[in-house]
């Protein structure tokens, strides 16, 4: 992609300076924390008479988050058992353990480890990067983590090739920061870590979910029908489903987790309808339950969206073709926006839908 594709596929907004509570303040928002900052290579901290008794990873971590270093606390407890934390002189390797008034806690950070995942040098369409993250269009078909099954020919595999020694070790390996997924079949914008305190940063809007956070996100999904109300919300909790554990289904709310999608109606296109769906949690494969619960499953679903075989029989020909063509469910992650956790900048990207989608939404247009 050459610079003036960049250029055109997202922007900058606000002022990089001091966004923070300007952009906050504007939306009722609470101003933004300051920054994390990688830590150095020997970090010390005192104890003091209110931390008597305290457990040492639980101190590690409140000092740390009020310092604005990136260590979570969950890489403090990998140093403590390691071996890289001395209470007054002497490595401690238990992160139960309990301080005494003035203890003097040094902690090392070594050189992070090699990911043991192989890199692989696999097309990437980025659309920003810098040196604390990247932001890219991620094709469908292309499965974010290795796992069983998807050892290489992921998206992980190709990033630690193409970020090579700009990884700074997340959690103690140099390895990308996936903050947020898309299923293997939806395409669109997705945002990843290279440092630990863009990690952190991302990890907190994230789970925040725009609430209160700068996060914006909004995915468009082509489903079958037409809703009675131009908007609406679905607030019904997710749970894997009881008899077929790969899928998740709408649970009652004390064996599901809380899942909430706000929607609008875009476009009517006959037997379907291009919708709009904006995240207030992020629960796995959630729009597509959330849109089948309500009657308008995402068109080509073969998991959620039963009986679109029978469906399909409404389209005219060139839509059974597009459709067959698509192969997919037709969902695409088309915004994506927040305030950049180290520089503060405003960033918002958009990104419109692949060609096997757009044909299929142009077909049903005619």
């Amino acid at each position: 992609m050459n610079s003036k594709t960049k250029q055109r596929a997202w922007t900058r907004t606000g002022s990089p300076t001091k966004p923070a509570a300007i952009a906050g303040a504007a939306q009722g928002r609470a101003p933004a924390p300051v920054p994390l900052t990688i830590p150095p290579a020997r970090v010390a901290f005192a104890a003091a008479a209110r931390n008597v008794g305290e457990r040492l990873d639980r101190f590690l971590g409140q000092a740390a988050s009020e310092r604005r270093l990136a260590l979570s606390r969950t890489r403090l407890k990998a140093l403590i058992e390691a071996g890289h934390v001395k209470v007054n002189g002497v490595a401690i390797h238990d992160p139960a353990a309990r301080l005494t008034d003035g203890a003097q806690i040094e902690v090392e950070a070594p050189p992070p480890d090699e990911s043991p995942l192989l890199a692989q040098e696999l097309p990437l369409n980025i659309l920003f990067e810098d040196s604390h993250l990247l932001v890219l269009d991620k094709p469908a078909g292309l499965v974010v983590h290795p796992a069983a099954g998807h050892e290489r020919g992921t998206l992980v595999n190709a990033l630690i090739a193409h970020c090579g020694d700009s990884l700074s070790g997340i959690g103690g390996i140099r390895r990308p920061g996936i903050v947020h997924r898309l299923d293997k079949d939806t395409s669109g914008l997705l945002v990843v870590a290279k440092t630990d305190a863009a990690h952190q940063g991302l990890s907190a809007l994230f789970a925040d979910h725009g609430r209160t956070g700068s996060l914006v996100r909004e995915y468009q999904a082509l489903a079958w029908g037409t809703p009675q109300a131009p908007s609406g919300t679905v607030d019904a909790p997710l749970g894997r489903h009881p008899r077929q554990r790969q899928k998740m289904a709408v649970a009652p709310p004390e064996h599901g987790r809380h899942a909430v999608t706000h929607w609008r109606l875009q476009e009517r296109l006959g037997p379907a309808s291009l919708i709009s769906c904006r995240l207030e949690t992020g629960r796995t494969h959630q729009i597509r339950v959330h849109l089948a619960h309500i009657g308008h499953p995402i068109v080509g679903d073969a998991v959620y969206g039963g009986g679109f075989k029978s469906k399909a029989a409404q389209l005219s020909p060139e839509g059974r073709v597009a459709l067959a063509r698509l192969g997919r469910q037709a969902l695409h992650a088309a915004k994506l926006g927040f305030i950049h956790p180290i520089t503060r900048e405003n960033l918002l990207f958009q990104s419109a839908p692949p060609d096997d989608l757009s044909i299929l939404i142009n077909v049903l247009r005619h």
